[in-house]
């Protein structure tokens, strides 16, 4: 898959070959929206632009199992995931345009939550039990690593809830961005201490004032 990548990327640079680019592009989303139909995918990824960087999407059949910032390596990511979930992993095309809408009218303030389907395959144990509770934290709201632990039921497992925190997959769909130190600081996120801030200065104002409630 890396040569596929790297003709995608490139050809649009090289003298002459931006058709044959656009005829590639063009072949490779109908390959990945032929195998999709048949069940022969295992994953499926493009990119969207966002106020925090360029965000890769990535999803299974079973729904979107990766959502990845620039500085993780795009590539990388992508080869992990052909290790870990399946060999055939082509571009998206077209497939992930609702994922990509959903994401647009989030970052806008349109949207405070997400209908897509998320595939929890790379989560396991305490760390998946960690990101069922981050699900329920409220758009706006605020919880702290303490108050996460004790939801999930271990009371002194606070160090691993930032673990789950740190390597959830799918951050913004699974809203880690809304677990906050006991002292009200931010903290640490897989995106970055900018990006973590942004995100709840954004939700903080498109939130209505019962959204607003945050807790221990």
């Amino acid at each position: 898959m890396t040569d596929l990548r790297t003709l995608l990327e490139a050809g649009a640079d090289a003298p002459g070959q931006a058709d044959e680019t656009a005829d590639l592009a063009r072949l490779t989303a109908a390959l990945s929206s032929r195998a999709l139909l048949e069940g022969t995918l295992d994953v499926r990824h493009r990119t969207v632009d966002s106020p925090v960087g360029p965000l890769l999407v990535a999803a299974t059949p079973r729904g979107v199992a990766r959502v990845a910032f620039a500085h993780e390596g795009f590539d990388a990511v992508v080869d992990d995931l052909a290790r870990r979930l399946g060999p055939r992993v082509l571009p998206a095309g077209s497939t992930l345009d609702d994922v990509a809408r959903e994401l647009d009218d989030f970052f806008a303030g349109r949207r405070d939550h997400f209908d897509v389907a998320a595939d929890l395959a790379l989560a396991k144990g305490f760390r998946r039990d960690v990101l069922d509770r981050l699900r329920e934290i409220p758009y706006g709201a605020t919880r702290s690593y303490a108050g996460v632990a004790a939801a999930a039921g271990s009371p002194g497992a606070v160090r691993a809830v930032g673990t789950a925190c740190a390597t959830n997959p799918v951050p913004i769909l699974v809203p880690c961005h809304r677990v906050v130190r006991s002292d009200g600081t931010s903290g640490a996120y897989r995106g970055g201490a900018e990006a973590k801030q942004w995100l709840l200065a954004m939700e903080s104002a498109a939130a209505t004032p019962a959204d607003r409630h945050t807790g221990p």
